[in-house]
């Protein structure tokens, strides 16, 4: 029977598979990364923007889970744990490609403009799309606050940036992304 993430958040099969795990088990680690691969790989394939930096962040990150599980202490913050060492990863592969956050100290943020949307069409796909073509700066912290649910400070204090510049970085995003579906909605 495969694992799954669900079954995993359940406290005793976690605390069973933890702990089998910090004995060295290896199928025991192989049911965790089974139950845990795909849905941290979305992560990684959203925060790095491809399919190569993705699959060479994910295994860096599991590599990572299995050096480190001895020392999670709460077995079930399991899940949240990995997330975060695969977070951590993205953000050290952005890191290398330099990845630029544009700094602002002071901003006005406008409020946002009614944007007359009854034009063009939102689909899963032209958002994906949207989403995927950004400058890596701009996904990075549309995807770690619409995605991860982080907040604007905790999303700062991860990449070293101001909290304007976080929220600066969102608005831009998110006008980014209208532009580039009402153009694609344009080319149809």
């Amino acid at each position: 029977m495969k694992a799954s993430a669900n079954n995993l958040n359940q406290t005793p099969l976690a605390e069973n598979v933890v702990d089998r795990c910090k004995k060295g088990d290896v199928r025991a680690f192989r049911e965790l990364y089974n139950a845990y691969s795909a849905a941290m790989y979305n992560i990684c394939l959203r925060m790095t923007g491809n399919v190569n930096d993705a699959e060479d962040t994910l295994q860096e990150a599991f590599i990572q889970v299995h050096k480190n599980i001895g020392k999670l202490e709460n077995d079930s913050s399991l899940t949240a744990w990995i997330k975060r060492v695969v977070i951590n990863h993205c953000l050290n592969t952005l890191r290398k490609k330099k990845v630029y956050f544009e700094d602002v100290e002071v901003v006005e943020v406008a409020e946002e403009r009614s944007v007359d949307e009854a034009d063009f069409t939102w689909t899963v796909a032209a958002v994906k799309s949207a989403i995927g073509s950004l400058p890596h700066g701009y996904r990075t912290v549309l995807n770690l606050y619409l995605f991860e649910d982080y907040s604007h400070r905790e999303i700062a204090d991860m990449l070293g940036i101001s909290e304007s510049t976080v929220k600066t970085q969102y608005m831009r995003a998110k006008e980014k992304v209208r532009q580039i579906v009402k153009q694609q909605n344009l080319i149809r």
